[in-house]
């Protein structure tokens, strides 16, 4: 069992393989550049790309590739096939890598951990971003105000303030947003998805936030209290209504 996610195998080769993810060890360099890669296989593949060899070919559009596992993702561009089903939402992929890292919103697990602070993300990405919080390094300026940032997302955020315009809009409605994720929480609401499940009573909700609220129900927890009584409340918007009781304004 790995200590670090306690995610289980049967065959210690496997277990040394997955360790690999949290230690960020890539013992399998690349003769020819010297780029290193934590799987076998990951460096036989990388080698095509200094012979230029694209063995696989589709038959539709005549795309070629190097790696069959590649070729195999894009036909199914053509197939439409999304055979990787997640057994909690149903929702369904194309790859199966992109089920894994999807069911980690399910299951809570987060296996990129900070070597600094052992902060842990569910997507690597988040963790090489949050990194930046421990260096000094701002490689992104802003080049109308050369206001620096570590993070190119936070850069193209913030240039938003100079252009007034959100970047992201909804291919149903239209309606604009400043942020990536905004637009994914909305989107949840034209697709019917609800891909945020309660792991005691199996509600689902399109929302994480609204996830956390139900789930106060069967934790009992009432994080809101009314400052002039003391009484406790799960919802914000419940506190407010009440404290208006004690001034007499109506909610």
């Amino acid at each position: 069992m790995c200590v670090t996610c306690n995610k289980a195998f049967s065959v210690k080769s496997y277990l040394i393989t997955h360790q690999r993810i949290h230690s960020g060890e890539r013992p399998f360099v690349c003769d020819i550049c010297n780029k290193a890669f934590n799987l076998r296989s990951c460096l036989m593949r990388h080698k095509l790309i200094h012979t230029d060899e694209r063995p696989y070919t589709c038959d539709v559009c005549n795309k070629a590739f190097r790696d069959k596992s590649h070729f195999i993702k894009h036909q199914r561009i053509h197939s439409r096939e999304s055979p990787f089903v997640c057994d909690i939402c149903n929702k369904a992929f194309s790859v199966k890598s992109h089920l894994i890292t999807h069911l980690r919103i399910h299951n809570g697990v987060r296996p990129f951990v900070c070597d600094i602070c052992n902060k842990a993300f569910n997507f690597r990405r988040y963790l090489i971003r949050h990194k930046h919080i421990h260096s000094s390094e701002r490689t992104y300026t802003c080049d109308a105000c050369n206001k620096a940032f570590s993070d190119k997302s936070n850069l193209i955020k913030h240039q938003n303030i100079h252009s007034g315009e959100p970047p992201y809009t909804c291919r149903v409605c239209h309606k604009t947003f400043r942020s990536h994720r905004s637009l994914k929480r909305h989107e949840n609401f034209h697709h019917g998805e609800h891909p945020y499940v309660c792991y005691i009573c199996n509600k689902a909700f399109s929302q994480k936030r609204n996830l956390m609220v139900h789930q106060r129900i069967h934790s009992g927890d009432r994080p809101f209290i009314c400052t002039v009584c003391d009484r406790a409340f799960s919802q914000q918007g419940n506190m407010i209504r009440h404290q208006c009781r004690h001034i007499g304004e109506r909610p």
